[in-house]
């Protein structure tokens, strides 16, 4: 898929959860044969140039794409696997991939996991028995400085911007490179739809800090191109001077 996959999990280091590991590795690498939009001979590319239709792909396949038509009702558009003008559904996929990952560990005992793909995390359980975890959020304007630290239990963080990859997140109704906040993270449960909402919220824009509010189950910190920033009421930071500093 184009990016670094790491795994953390925590407590005793039993067979199944090393059986779990290899075969979540596995699994990453089954879907970068299913969906990359890189490899001419996966699914996702057949469908794009119609050597194939849906009806005629795995269950998975017709799963992820249906999903994808969920993400992009809910956001009015915003999120769309085809924004490029070809099938493209990353912006999910990445993230449902790494919640799959984590999803084999917890099956198999692991109560402590953080996958992280690319920068994106599924977090299940704490950093301990009764200790959450403590992410930092890179700022996007200061080379190797926090903008803030979220906190807590079993949660999914994503980041949209331009700090790693340049402007590669497409506005759906122009086709042309959206113009975002320099970085927008938002923290909910799952990573596939936590993923997904914060690449429909940084095409937004301005919208974004309005609809993220009204989405139950999320919460979002943005920083601005001039240096300003914004968070719904309940994004679960502590320790943050970015935010007290800059209003």
């Amino acid at each position: 898929m184009g990016t670094v996959f790491s795994f953390d999990v925590r407590g005793p280091v039993t067979p199944a959860v090393t059986a779990a590991l290899e075969a979540a590795v596995d699994w990453l690498h089954h879907v970068d044969r299913v969906f990359s939009p890189y490899r001419p001979d996966s699914a996702v590319s057949r469908l794009a140039r119609g050597a194939v239709q849906p009806e005629e792909c795995s269950a998975e396949v017709r799963a992820v794409l249906a999903l994808c038509e969920t993400v992009r009702c809910a956001t009015d558009g915003w999120f769309s696997p085809l924004a490029g003008g070809v099938l493209d559904p990353s912006g999910l996929v990445k993230g449902w991939a790494v919640e799959g990952a984590a999803e084999r560990l917890r099956a198999a005992g692991a109560r402590h996991i953080c996958v992280n793909g690319g920068g994106d995390l599924q977090l299940i359980g704490g950093a301990a028995p009764g200790v959450p975890w403590r992410i930092g959020i890179a700022d996007p304007l200061r080379p190797d400085a926090l903008c803030a630290v979220v906190t807590g239990h079993d949660l999914a963080i994503a980041t949209s911007g331009t700090a790693e990859r340049g402007a590669h997140i497409l506005d759906p109704h122009t086709r042309a490179p959206a113009r975002g906040p320099a970085a927008l993270t938002v923290v909910g449960r799952w990573l596939a739809m936590t993923d997904a909402y914060a690449t429909a919220a940084y095409a937004m824009g301005a919208r974004a800090a309005g609809w993220l509010a009204s989405r139950p189950g999320y919460e979002a910190l943005a920083v601005t191109e001039d240096g300003g920033s914004w968070h719904t009421p309940g994004f679960p930071a502590h320790g943050t001077p970015l935010l007290a500093a800059r209003p």
